[in-house]
C-alpha cells in the first residue's frame, strides 16, 4: 500500500487497469478526468491498481514549470496532471486538474511536497 499518504478524509478505493504504475504515483484514471493516488503497483500481466480517488493529502513529487517554463509553486497553487511530463504534476493549465500545493517549490526545481488531492 502507499505510504505517502499524509490525511485521508474521503477514500474511495477502485480497480483501475493502469500499465506501469508504482504504489504512490498519481494517475488519471480513463479520459474523463478521474484521478488519484495508486495505492498499490500495477500487477504484471493484468495491469491492476487500487486507486485512491478520495480528498486526500498526498506527498508526491512536483515540478516548478507552467505552461510558459519554470515557475515557483506556492502553497495554495493549482496543480495538475500531465501525462507527457516527468514528473506529472505542475502547475501547466494544459493538463488535467489534480489538486493543490500545501508546500512550495522553487522554479525549476522538483520537490516532494504534500499535494491535497481532489476531483
Amino acid at each position: 500500500m502507499a505510504k505517502n499518504g499524509i490525511f485521508t478524509r474521503l477514500k474511495f478505493v477502485i480497480k483501475a487497469i493502469i500499465a506501469a504504475v508504482t504504489s504512490g504515483d498519481p494517475v488519471l484514471i480513463g479520459t474523463g478526468g478521474l484521478h488519484g493516488v495508486a495505492l498499490t503497483s500495477s500487477e504484471t500481466g493484468t495491469n491492476n491498481v487500487e486507486v485512491d480517488v478520495g480528498q486526500s493529502v498526498y506527498d508526491l513529487s512536483v515540478k516548478g514549470i507552467d505552461g510558459a517554463g519554470n515557475s515557483a509553486v506556492a502553497i495554495g497553487d493549482k496543480l495538475y496532471y500531465t501525462a507527457a511530463d516527468t514528473p506529472k504534476l505542475n502547475k501547466k493549465v494544459t493538463g488535467t486538474p489534480f489538486g493543490y500545493a500545501l508546500e512550495a517549490v522553487a522554479a525549476g526545481a522538483t520537490d516532494t511536497i504534500n499535494v491535497l488531492v481532489i476531483q
